[in-house]
């Protein structure tokens, strides 16, 4: 009588925890799904996003500033040779004041550029 005794409490504690564990589970999915967490979680992903996009734009605008200087520098023209005249060398972005009263309110535009 001991033993079924003592298998019908082990079993009784089991399928009470069991069931109390369940509960819990059930209850924390569905308070997962309520508007307002539902709501909480869309706000938290939508800044979390926003975030990540201006790090990103960020990151670019900086790799093309990076990569625009090192363009320039490769179009300039060179004005330290030793058999060359310094003055001899002529700006080509300053070809007229009208080009370059139209650069002046547009940075990162130049005559020969795809964006004029």
């Amino acid at each position: 009588m001991a033993k079924r005794a003592f298998w019908f409490t082990t079993g009784a504690t089991a399928g009470f925890g069991g069931a109390m564990w369940i509960r819990r589970q059930v209850l924390r999915t569905v308070r997962r799904y309520t508007p307002e967490q539902v709501q909480a979680d869309v706000s938290t992903s939508v800044r979390r996003l926003g975030t990540d996009l201006r790090e990103a734009v960020t990151t670019g605008r900086t790799a093309m500033a990076d990569r625009e200087a090192e363009l320039r520098s490769e179009l300039e023209p060179d004005t330290g040779t030793a058999g060359g005249d310094a003055t001899a060398a002529t700006d080509v972005t300053a070809a007229t004041p009208a080009t370059a009263a139209g650069r002046a309110g547009r940075p990162g535009r130049t005559p020969t550029s795809p964006l004029g």
